[in-house]
């Protein structure tokens, strides 16, 4: 029977060379939150799938096996697209953890909103790229674009 979901996702670590506590929190979050509940269905297989997030060759490589981890696909993504909301989220996300330590709650909502937005933003672009390749759903590709803004810590 289909299952369209990740049951297992790894970052390729050779990637990352540094991560802030904060950092490292959201990446905990995103990868607990979307093993939770997720919808990610490849054009041409069926789940459940390992799903393995890497940059490769200034492409983001999303490498999918199937449940005993069997490599089904690598679907690639050119980098290009997703510079500018990954370093538009990161400047929110340095804001909004220096804020959290010192600004008000009116001060925290304002940069959240702006946060979010920023986030809903480049999932709406991700789940663009990935048309005809992965059908996800919203949170799904949230969560992804997460994990996607780790990889390009440098």
């Amino acid at each position: 029977m289909p299952d369209p979901r990740i049951i297992a996702i790894e970052l390729d670590e050779r990637t990352i060379l540094r991560r802030s506590p904060e950092i490292e929190q959201e990446r905990r979050i995103a990868l607990f939150d979307l093993l939770e509940g997720n919808y990610f269905k490849p054009a041409a297989h069926e789940g459940p799938f390992r799903v393995m997030l890497r940059i490769e060759d200034n492409r983001i490589a999303i490498d999918i096996a199937d449940e005993e981890g069997r490599p089904l696909e690598t679907v690639k993504l050119g980098l290009a697209r997703f510079r500018r909301p990954v370093r538009n989220y990161f400047a929110i996300c340095e804001s909004y953890f220096k804020a959290v330590r010192s600004d008000t709650p009116r001060g925290l909502e304002a940069i959240d909103m702006a946060r979010r937005a920023a986030h809903n933003e480049a999932a709406e672009l991700l789940i663009e790229c990935l048309e005809g390749k992965i059908e996800l759903d919203f949170d799904t590709a949230r969560r992804l674009f997460t994990l996607i803004c780790v990889l390009h810590i440098r």
